[in-house]
């Protein structure tokens, strides 16, 4: 309470610079609070302020965001969670179906908002897309679906694969239904597929150590933050093995990945502001549908091609919406 009292003097004093606050925000007579936690770096904060800049909030002056962030260890949750509701925030703004959980245990009345969900009526986060219930609401980023685009992408670049390696986190429920949904999909482009289970570092090495061994013509690398923490590995490992890679996110193909292909998370977060806006303005989470995203991303990185040996089809760069040369 003491830090929001500090942000109301401080945005009633810039006041003249900083332009009038939302009424809400001035009615309600204090500055709002909202928490922001992410299973992976936290870094995806700057695009949440931006969304909220874009609605006329600006943290520090007429809001507060707080941000906690496990760095891809699922056991920090628990305490980053804690700390968070006992600030009592007026809505948390969660990645990551886990902390979803994890949250819910402690409070299941604060609202939450999620920019990015692979599954969250599979998982049983919603009720349904149309009708959330209960404290939570947000958009999905199509991860699960996107499984089978990525695996025939993949399938483009590299026509001969007849094995591909799957990199992903078994103790992740919406990545069960990713591979799940990968397996049935396979036989359709002619490959089989060798599933890395990674939930710990030490199973990370074994999955390098298999992928030596077996050689496989391509890598799909599930998207999410437990994984992600192996990113430098996993691309250092595959430009010296000049093995094909697909992310899901065109950061990983900035850091050297061959390819990715999914929502555009700067948009979803953008989005992901108005809902906060509107449950700050008195809206429920449980009548606030989930949202779909709008925009795809194609990446490829021509640099990373051309370090592994491999021609990019003329087709697949037409499609391309970034390419890195």
């Amino acid at each position: 309470m003491r830090l929001r009292t500090i942000a109301l003097i401080c945005s009633l004093a810039l006041g003249l610079l900083a332009g009038p606050l939302p009424v809400e925000a001035q009615e309600a007579g204090e500055v709002p609070l909202i928490g922001f936690l992410h299973l992976g770096s936290g870094r995806r904060v700057s695009f949440l302020r931006e969304g909220l800049r874009e609605l006329g909030y600006v943290d520090g002056q007429n809001i507060v965001i707080e941000t906690r962030a496990a760095h891809g260890k699922r056991e920090r949750l628990p305490a980053l969670a804690d700390e968070l509701v006992r600030l009592k925030p007026n809505v948390i703004v969660i990645h990551g179906s886990i902390a979803i959980r994890v949250v819910q245990r402690i409070d299941k009345t604060i609202p939450i908002v999620f920019p990015v969900h692979a599954d969250p009526v599979g998982s049983g986060d919603v009720a349904s897309l149309a009708r959330p219930g209960g404290n939570v609401t947000g958009l999905s980023d199509y991860h699960t679906d996107l499984v089978q685009k990525r695996l025939e992408l993949l399938k483009e670049v590299v026509p001969t694969a007849s094995s591909v390696a799957v990199l992903w986190d078994p103790a992740i429920d919406v990545l069960q239904n990713q591979w799940k949904l990968i397996q049935t999909v396979a036989p359709r482009f002619g490959v089989t597929l060798l599933s890395l289970g990674v939930s710990s570092p030490d199973e990370f090495d074994r999955a390098l150590a298999t992928m030596r061994k077996a050689r496989p013509g391509g890598l799909v690398v599930f998207g999410y933050p437990t994984i992600s923490r192996y990113r430098s590995k996993t691309i250092e490992f595959a430009l010296k093995n000049r093995l094909p890679t697909i992310f899901t996110t065109d950061r990983n193909v900035a850091a050297g990945g061959l390819m990715s292909y999914g929502a555009d998370f700067l948009d979803l977060y953008r989005r992901a502001a108005v809902f906060v806006d509107k449950i700050l303005k008195g809206a429920m989470p449980a009548d606030l549908p989930i949202e779909q995203p709008r925009k795809f991303v194609l990446t490829i990185n021509l640099k990373t091609a051309k370090q592994i040996g491999l021609t990019i089809p003329s087709s697949i760069l037409y499609r391309a919406d970034k390419v890195i040369k």
